[in-house]
């Protein structure tokens, strides 16, 4: 049997594991080949079919079921019984050409944000060929080899075949609470699923240990797969913004319909044609509603999302973007995020004596010496402690150090990794000492214990070597090996330990400690043997230095009015030399602990928690009773986590972001975004980049209420001012559909002006549109209605009917025009903007005058719009009037600007 079938799953955890293997035709090393593209072409992907993403044609249908189709639909159908066939087929090519462009945009939006969740999706460490492989968790197959560990998510449902101290949380499946011991021994056939302890189910996570199970199921036949058949649903990632807009936008269609029917009775009132007037009345509608809105959100959201993740930052849920912008306080790791995360073992401590180690990197280019700089020879003090720490180093230790294309890197945690590059380097090598050292058990790290360990058998002698947190092995050890002679680690011997840590400390250092434990007999090990009996050996100082840009990015937070603060596991000497050298720490501030934070109730920690700068030696509920205290004060928290045990901090954070180079794939799916370079400058970027999208949405919006309540002013004072009707139905729904459609999108995506950094973050509570916002929008409204009228009055009284409606028409295009090159910024004067800092703007605007001039000059558009050709002096005129708008708007900006040098907030 070559893949999984019913009887297999279904019995799978009542077989041994060797018969699982065989029944699925697999072994311990896992599949070989091209086995698994057969699989996956023969299973298909290891999804959920609830994960499918919006149709091309679900997309057509909400386009036409939207109130703007409805009204040009009622528009269409009103021409066609009045026997105007003609007006009827452009307002049905209108409705095409809508749907097309709405649907055009709304599937950019859906396949860029596709790709950016292929991005962020799930990822496996499996076997195949004997040979360990990091794949999509959705190519996964029946089969493969989990190798799981702690922070994982279980790809699939497999049967253990191995297992140490591993715990899985299955509260998603099964709802109990408690997390599950997993082992590989087989069940009785009638076991109930919730007790099936050699089986570990798609979705749940790994909270402790490590082990390996072979796919038994993949994507529907799984058992959450299972629940999700009854329930397929697809998360469409609304934001609270588009659902605010989409909510306004149902008030101005109501709105808009009441205002249709004002501008129908007043229009028969006055005499005019039953026809004429049901057309003009729906125009009018059509006009009010901003329909283009949302569709243009989903796409400037999309294509932001996507310029930060060409920048690093891949965001997971779309409300995140909006709440960047509001971020005041970010709370972020030391090891990887502000520093470079490439440790070197720079000093080591053994017997006594301190060494030097040189070379930099992951590269076992180096040597040690003395701590004066000498060579070590064969006799030199405390060499024979130095060598047997750095074998624990090697053996007590998970990662690989491999060379490619000429570069070493580290498979592994990077930490592991440093401390086998420093034993490369005393000639140590990781697979000689592999094959002297059998391993029969092992402790796996965890962040509540520090440490980890390894039981070892070499020839008769089996040994359990422990590494850690110094304080904790230091704990657990009660002699320490000197000139060869295990000694009572007395009280003079742990104060010179703990001067050589608090001295690495201070030179920004991580401080790591090894011991071990001789004549363990047991086949197994507990924490008991772990925790007690040691035989101190020594200590390894690295260095992770702060990354540059990091220095940088904090310098531009603290300079965006946010707060930056440190959390980390680290000692707190480290902890505070790298927060000086990064700028988060005052020479005048202390650091606290997370044994200082143990002492505090939340009241005090909220009373405090604003002027720490630094935590340390904190633990992952540290984290939560942090950000709590924060929110408290109403603080906008950006947390950054990797383990297992930070995803709780990072849902309870506004904004949680996890690690995605050494982030748990828990912490992944807990976090709103995920860093693809562990940099805490691009955490800055993307706050920087949520506030540009955010800015781009507010000239969106400003464009077209201004331009939408200009133009329906200039209707209603026509009809009671007792003039002839400005424009003709079809003509407002080009103004509309063509003039809107060709200048929102361009504003969407408007580059930052200036350092966007330096203005304050944005309160949460502020609407899209600020109250110096209406009154710009309400200032420059009547000024389009006014020019527009005057306009169409002048020529109207010259030349007739046609003529002013042409004009009125032109004016009004120009309008927009003008209005949409003032609202590129808020502030900046247009004089002092790069003309060509938006060149899609530029070509928008272009090829709506394009078609402007087609249908001033072309016979069948003159026929179709009721226009007249016009001569350069009217082309003038109109643009001439239509240029008071950007006039007006320079006038408010240099208001704006006054208030903002006399220290008035300036909002918009």
């Amino acid at each position: 049997m070559t893949s999984t079938s019913p009887d297999t799953k279904q019995h799978c955890h009542a077989l041994t594991a060797e018969d699982v293997l065989e029944r699925l035709g697999s072994s311990f090393d896992g599949l070989s080949g091209d086995e698994p593209s057969k699989r996956l072409d023969e299973h298909g992907p290891n999804a959920l079919s609830a994960e499918r993403g919006v149709s091309l044609a679900s997309l057509v249908f909400k386009q036409l079921k939207s109130p703007l189709i409805y009204l040009l639909i009622a528009a269409a159908g009103i021409s066609a019984l009045a026997e105007h066939y003609i007006d009827a087929s452009v307002i049905g090519a209108v409705i095409v050409f809508n749907t097309l462009i709405g649907v055009s945009q709304e599937w950019r939006a859906e396949k860029t944000l596709d790709a950016l969740r292929r991005m962020a999706a799930p990822r496996a460490r499996v076997l195949r060929d004997g040979d360990v492989a990091v794949v999509a968790a959705e190519d996964v197959v029946p089969g493969d080899i989990l190798l799981l560990e702690s922070g994982d998510l279980v790809a699939a449902d497999a049967r253990v075949l191995d297992a140490t101290e591993l715990r899985v949380d299955e509260s998603a499946l099964t709802g109990e609470s408690d997390t599950v011991g997993k082992n590989p021994e087989e069940l009785e056939e009638s076991t109930p699923l919730a007790d099936r302890r050699n089986m570990v189910w798609s979705s749940t996570n790994v909270t402790d240990g490590r082990g390996r199970a072979v796919v038994v199921a993949t994507g529907m036949d799984t058992s959450i797969g299972g629940i999700a058949g009854d329930v397929q649903t697809v998360d469409q990632m609304e934001t609270p913004l588009q659902r605010r807009l989409s909510s306004l936008g149902l008030y101005v269609g109501v709105a808009a319909v009441m205002l249709a029917g004002l501008i129908f009775a007043i229009g028969i009132g006055r005499g005019e044609e039953l026809y004429g007037m049901l057309l003009f009345s729906v125009a009018a509608a059509v006009s009010a509603i901003p329909e283009g809105l949302p569709a243009v959100i989903s796409v400037v959201l999309a294509l932001g999302v996507q310029k930060m993740a060409e920048r690093g930052a891949i965001v997971r849920r779309l409300p995140a973007v909006e709440t960047l912008g509001s971020t005041t306080v970010i709370c972020s790791d030391k090891t990887g995020t502000i520093t470079r995360n490439e440790m070197t073992v720079t000093r080591v401590w053994a017997g006594g004596q301190r060494f030097r180690v040189t070379g930099e990197g992951f590269a076992p280019d180096g040597e040690f010496t003395t701590d004066d700089g000498d060579s070590l020879g064969d006799d030199a003090p405390g060499i024979n402690e130095l060598d047997r720490l750095l074998s624990i180093g090697c053996v007590a230790n998970n990662a690989t150090l491999e060379q490619e294309d000429g570069r070493w890197r580290i498979e592994g945690n990077p930490t592991e990794g440093a401390l086998l590059v420093a034993s490369h380097k005393r000639g140590l090598l990781k697979c000689g000492l592999d094959s002297e050292h059998h391993r029969i058990d092992e402790i796996p790290f965890s962040s509540k214990f520090k440490y980890m360990a390894t039981l070892d058998k070499a020839g008769d002698a089996t040994t359990l070597h422990v590494k850690g947190a110094f304080e904790r092995i230091l704990e657990f050890s009660d002699s320490i090996l000197i000139d060869g002679e295990e000694c009572p680690l007395d009280d003079e011997l742990r104060a010179e330990i703990e001067d050589a840590a608090a001295s690495f400390a201070e030179e920004a250092l991580r401080v790591v400690a090894g011991a071990y434990r001789s004549a363990v007999d047991e086949d197994e090990t507990e924490r008991s043997y772990a925790e007690s009996g040691l035989v101190f050996l020594g200590l390894w100082g690295l260095l992770d230095p702060p990354r540059p840009d990091a220095i940088a990015a904090i310098e531009a937070a603290h300079e965006a009015g946010m707060d930056v603060k440190m959390i980390t596991g680290d000692h707190v000497a480290t902890a505070a030399a790298i927060a000086r050298k990064a700028g988060i720490l005052e020479e005048d501030e202390e650091v606290v602990t997370g044994q200082e934070l143990e002492e505090m109730d939340d009241d005090e920690l909220a009373r405090r928690v604003r002027d720490i700068a630094v935590f340390a030696r904190v633990t992952p509920s540290h984290k939560l009773r942090i950000v709590r205290a924060l929110k408290a004060h109403n603080e906008v928290v950006a947390m950054t986590g990797d383990g297992v045990n930070d995803a709780p901090a990072l849902k309870q954070a506004d904004i949680g972001v996890a690690m995605g180079l050494t982030g748990t794939e828990v912490a992944k799916e807990a976090s709103d975004m995920v860093l693809t370079d562990d940099d805490f400058a691009t955490i800055v970027s993307a706050v920087e980049q949520g506030r540009v999208i955010f800015g781009n949405l507010r000239r969106v919006v400003m464009f077209l209420i201004t331009t939408n309540l200009g133009e329906i002013m200039a209707i209603t004072a026509a009809l009671v001012l007792g003039f002839s009707l400005p424009f003709t139905a079809i003509m407002i729904l080009w103004v509309n559909l063509v003039t809107d459609g060709v200048s929102v999108l361009p504003l969407g995506l408007e580059p930052k002006h200036g350092n966007v950094l330096k203005q304050s973050p944005r309160p949460t509570r502020e609407g899209i549109l600020t109250r110096v916002m209406m009154v710009r929008v309400l200032t420059l409204s009547p000024v389009i209605a006014i020019g527009t009228l005057s306009v169409f009055n002048h020529y109207e009284s010259a030349e007739g009917l046609m003529m002013g409606q042409t004009m009125a028409f032109t004016t009004l295009v120009a309008f927009e025009w003008w209005r949409a090159v003032s609202t590129r910024s808020m502030s900046t004067s247009i004089f002092r903007m790069n003309p060509f800092g938006n060149r899609v703007l530029i070509l928008g605007i272009s090829f709506a005058a394009v078609l402007q001039a087609v249908v001033l000059y072309w016979g069948p558009a003159q026929q179709v719009f009721g226009t007249t050709a016009i001569g350069l002096a009217e082309w003038g005129v109109a643009l001439g009037v239509a240029s008071s708008v950007m006039l007006v708007d320079e006038v408010f900006k240099i208001v704006m600007r006054l208030r903002e040098r006399r220290g008035r907030p300036a909002s918009g």
